[in-house]
C-alpha cells in the first residue's frame, strides 16, 4: 500500500546550501541528458538554474528550449571537463558508463574535474537494480549485498563505488537511485508493444524469472525528490510496487494492447532464439522493496504498478 504522504510538487525546489539571492538560484548540471533528463528538467527549471553536459553540438538548440544552459564536453574526453570545477552546486548524474570494463571510466572523470572546485554539496546518481545480481526471486531491500553478474552492472557498482569515496572525502550529499526496466509510451523502445509485434518469446512459467519496473516519468520525480529530501550515501530502489513474473508482463501488455500474447519457451529453447544480451536480463530474479523511495523520499507514484503504467498507452 502506497504511503499517504502529500503529492511530489510539480517543481520542487531545493533546499540551499548556501545564502542565495534571487537574482542567483543554486545551478544544477545534468549530466546525461536523455529520455529521463528532459523529463526533469521542467520539474526543476523554477527552483534551479541548470545546465546540461552534452556531448552532441546537435542537441544545444533543443536544451536551450527546454530552459537549461547546455555546456559541450564529453566525459570520454577529460580535458574538455574543464568548465564544470566551480560551477555547479548540485549534480543528477544521468550518464551511462562506457560500454567495456569494469571501471566506469566516465564517472571517474566526472569527480574528478568537480573536485577541483569544491563547490557541489548534492549529488544524485542514477544507478541499475542490476547491482544485486540474481536474488532467486527473494524480495529484497536496498541493504542486500551487491552481486552484479554482468559487466555492466559491474561497471556500475564500480561507480557507486567511486561516488561514495568522492563523496566522504568533499562532504558531499550523495544519494544513489537503483533503476530496473524503464517504460513509457512515449520513451523510445519503452514500451512492450514493439516486442510483441516481433513475436519474441518469453520463458515458461517454470522457469520465468520476476523483473521490476518504473515508469519514466516516475523515475523522474523521483530524481527530483532524491535532490530535495535524498539522505546521505543512501541508496533507494527507484521502482514501482509490481511483483509480476516477465511473461506475465508481457501478457498484460498484449491483453491491453488488444496483441495475441507471446511464445513462452522453456529456457533451453529460448537460449537458441534470443540474444545473449536478452538472456543475462532473463538470469536474474528478484522482486524489490520501494519502502525507501515512498517514505524518506516520500513519493507518491503516479504509477504504482506496471497495470497503471502500460494502461496509459
Amino acid at each position: 500500500m502506497q504511503a499517504m504522504h502529500p503529492p511530489l510538487d510539480h517543481a520542487v525546489r531545493p533546499t540551499r546550501t548556501r545564502p542565495c539571492t534571487m537574482a542567483s538560484p543554486p545551478r544544477l548540471l545534468i549530466v546525461g541528458c536523455g529520455d529521463v533528463g528532459m523529463r526533469v528538467l521542467p520539474l526543476v527549471r523554477r527552483g534551479w538554474r541548470v545546465f546540461v553536459l552534452t556531448s552532441s553540438p546537435g542537441r544545444v538548440a533543443a536544451l536551450r528550449a527546454a530552459g537549461a544552459t547546455p555546456l559541450v564536453a564529453n566525459l570520454d574526453m577529460p580535458a574538455t571537463l574543464g568548465r564544470l570545477a566551480g560551477l555547479p552546486d548540485a549534480v543528477l548524474h544521468l550518464a551511462p558508463p562506457q560500454a567495456a570494463g569494469w571501471q566506469d571510466q566516465r564517472t571517474r572523470a566526472l569527480v574528478q574535474a568537480l573536485a577541483r572546485g569544491g563547490r557541489v554539496r548534492r549529488f544524485v546518481y542514477v544507478s541499475t537494480t542490476g547491482v544485486y545480481g540474481d536474488a532467486g526471486g527473494a524480495r529484497i531491500d536496498e541493504t542486500h549485498r551487491l552481486a552484479p553478474t554482468t559487466e555492466r552492472a559491474r561497471r556500475r557498482v564500480d561507480a557507486e563505488r567511486v561516488l561514495r569515496g568522492w563523496a566522504r572525502a568533499q562532504g558531499v550529499v550523495l544519494s544513489i537511485l537503483r533503476a530496473p526496466g524503464i517504460y513509457a509510451s512515449d520513451r523510445a523502445g519503452g514500451h512492450p508493444r514493439e516486442r510483441l509485434h516481433r513475436g519474441t518469446p518469453v520463458l515458461a512459467r517454470a522457469d520465468d524469472v520476476y523483473s521490476n519496473h518504473i515508469h519514466a516519468d516516475d523515475l523522474a520525480r523521483a530524481c527530483v525528490a532524491a535532490l530535495a529530501r535524498g539522505r546521505a550515501l543512501r541508496a533507494y530502489n527507484a521502482c514501482d510496487g509490481s511483483e509480476m513474473l516477465v511473461g506475465d508482463y508481457y501478457d498484460l501488455a498484449a491483453d491491453l494492447a488488444g496483441l495475441p500474447r507471446p511464445p513462452r519457451l522453456a529456457r533451453v529453447e529460448a537460449e537458441k532464439v534470443l540474444s545473449a544480451q536478452q538472456m543475462s536480463f532473463l538470469g536474474e530474479s528478484r522482486r524489490l522493496d520501494n519502502r525507501r523511495l515512498r517514505e524518506e523520499l516520500r513519493l507518491v507514484l503516479r504509477y504504482p504498478s506496471v497495470v497503471e503504467g502500460l494502461r496509459r498507452g
